[in-house]
């Protein structure tokens, strides 16, 4: 199997998993699947964070605003693999409630990868909501 290969299998599983989950109300799988070294970043559609302790932070703050995930999809427009480096860019189609409310809302998100002795590691996302 080609890296590139490897990578959207990983990006298929693993990372759908835990963006499900992120809005289904459970950070767990999603800080899990982002780097523990420095740098990390997020400029989010709800919140920034510009290292590990305020990523932690922010999705701990976001996961209690979510909850009842009815559909979660990743729409992959792009992506590439280069060594131990990796970028998507994408749309997230998501059914969940926000604060006990129904919403559907669609992200654009563009993210980046860091390949790291325990496997495929976010170091980098950038979300904002489609008008």
């Amino acid at each position: 199997m080609s890296d590139r290969e490897e990578f959207l299998v990983w990006l298929h599983s693993e990372f759908v998993r835990a963006e499900r989950a992120m809005f289904d109300g459970d950070d767990g799988p999603r800080r899990a699947i982002w780097s523990e070294g420095e740098p990390v970043t997020v400029l989010g559609a709800w919140r920034n964070a510009a290292d590990r302790a305020e990523l932690v932070d922010a999705f701990a703050e976001l996961s209690a605003s979510f909850s009842n995930c009815a559909d979660y999809a990743f729409e992959l427009i792009a992506f590439d693999v280069r060594g131990e480096m990796a970028y998507t860019v994408g749309y997230e189609r998501v059914s969940a409630s926000i604060d006990g409310a129904p919403r559907t809302f669609t992200l654009r998100a563009t993210q980046v990868y860091r390949l790291e002795p325990v496997g495929w590691r976010v170091v980098h996302r950038h979300a904002d909501k489609v008008a």
